[in-house]
């Protein structure tokens, strides 16, 4: 569709559309990953943050009029955001607003996604937007947002909704869509105990992806008319799309890549468990997703920071890394890191041993050390001859053990001084 129609026309689509990112939430499944800092503020890839992909897919589809909606803990999003996302021209119509809640219509918080855009109609109207591109904040996916503007316009829907198939087993955790041979959706269930498969023999539903288009005028109506539901909870999921089924025209986009055809990469990182195995996959060889594609890089705030360095050659102390992604700043000082990932200045001393592991930020790894599946969080400082993720039931009594036996490690738990803002 997207090809048929030009490139042309779907930017004329892309810069009349105003995109909001619901960047709001705790996150809560992440556990301790979250007790300081929202989730789409976490640390992904080794030098992004998760709110770095929906950003930088709006920025790469053309469509550079955001608003990021905040609340929780948004501390360290909003520096972040600043920070790496302030190079917008206001002259040409081009922004990233934060727009936390603010109590404009209300004396309450967001009480729901639906709610956090309604607390916001105002200022949506000011931008007059013929679209509105509605996102979460908080998955890890590449996707221009173009082509499903103009499937959107082409199906004359009211409502289009982005989504992925996701194994049967996984179905309770996504609103699940139901739909025809052309693609319309035809009934929608929020997290369902008793989910049926979108296809005869296959074992997988066809979920929402959490993005949806709006045609602003329907978006307006059904925000308006949710708000005046006493008995609603002000959720896109649980209400909004519901509703819109009853009278109105709601379409699916499935998300396929372009060129294949094949179901295109989308990662829900709600999980220590699924955080932990999605920034695993950017170790292999030839992962899914491609961090290194110019056609469509991922944006972010860069530190200044020194290249990764390797020191120390000796039989027993050989600074290396194999299998290994390793940011900017880091110090590997005569010690092993195998299968794993360094964020952003990390110092691992001599004779330490890192496998399987991800290690965020400014953590530092003490001598002697050994990790195995562990994710050691920001600012972490491990002392010499600490082991985490050989006994699980030793960890346990002093870190967060998950269901998968991986070991995450935050200051708190180290009885370091917290760091507030991660």
């Amino acid at each position: 569709m997207a090809n048929r129609q030009g490139s042309r026309f779907v930017s004329r689509l892309t810069r009349d559309t105003l995109a909001l990112i619901l960047a709001g939430g705790r996150g809560s499944r992440l556990g301790p990953m979250t007790l300081w800092r929202a989730k789409p503020a976490v640390p992904f890839g080794g030098k992004f943050r998760i709110i770095d992909f929906p950003l930088s897919n709006c920025v790469n589809s053309g469509i550079r009029r955001i608003g990021v909606l905040t609340q929780y803990k948004a501390h360290s999003l909003i520096r972040h955001i600043q920070r790496g996302w302030g190079w917008s021209r206001g002259e040409f119509g081009e922004f990233v607003e934060l727009l936390p809640a603010q109590q404009r219509i209300e004396a309450s918080w967001y009480a729901g996604t639906a709610d956090a855009v309604y607390q916001n109609l105002d200022i949506i109207r000011g931008h007059n937007p013929a679209y509105v591109l509605i996102l979460a904040g908080d998955h890890i996916y590449k996707m221009d947002y173009g082509p499903m503007l103009a499937r959107h316009v082409e199906m004359g829907a009211d409502l289009t909704i982005g989504a992925v198939d996701v194994p049967l087993k996984d179905a309770k955790a996504f609103g699940v869509l139901e739909t025809d041979e052309s693609g319309w959706v035809l009934n929608f269930h929020e997290k369902p105990d008793s989910p049926v498969p979108c296809r005869p023999g296959k074992d997988v539903v066809r979920a929402s992806m959490g993005i949806y288009v709006f045609s602003t005028e329907f978006l307006y109506k059904a925000l308006i008319g949710d708000a005046d539901c006493p008995e609603s909870a002000h959720d896109f999921g649980r209400n909004i799309i519901p509703w819109a089924l009853e009278e109105h025209r709601v379409a699916a986009y499935p998300f396929h890549d372009l060129r294949t055809h094949q179901q295109a990469y989308w990662r829900d990182v709600g999980t220590v468990d699924a955080y932990w195995r999605a920034n695993m996959e950017l170790v292999g060889i030839t992962p899914d997703l491609n961090l290194y594609d110019p056609d469509w890089p991922i944006w972010t705030y860069q530190e200044q920071l020194p290249p990764a360095k390797f020191v120390f050659d000796d039989d027993d102390r050989r600074g290396m890394a194999v299998d290994t992604m390793v940011s900017g700043g880091c110090l590997i000082s005569g010690a092993l890191v195998r299968r794993s990932l360094l964020f952003s200045a990390v110092v691992v001393h001599s004779y330490a041993e890192v496998i399987d592991s991800l290690v965020l930020p400014n953590a530092d790894i003490g001598r002697h050390c050994r990790l195995r599946r562990t994710v050691i969080d920001k600012d972490c400082k491990l002392p010499p001859g600490t082991v985490i993720g050989e006994d699980l039931r030793e960890d346990a009594r002093r870190f967060h053990v998950t269901e998968e036996g991986v070991v995450l490690v935050t200051p708190e738990m180290l009885g370091q001084a917290p760091h507030h803002v991660r």
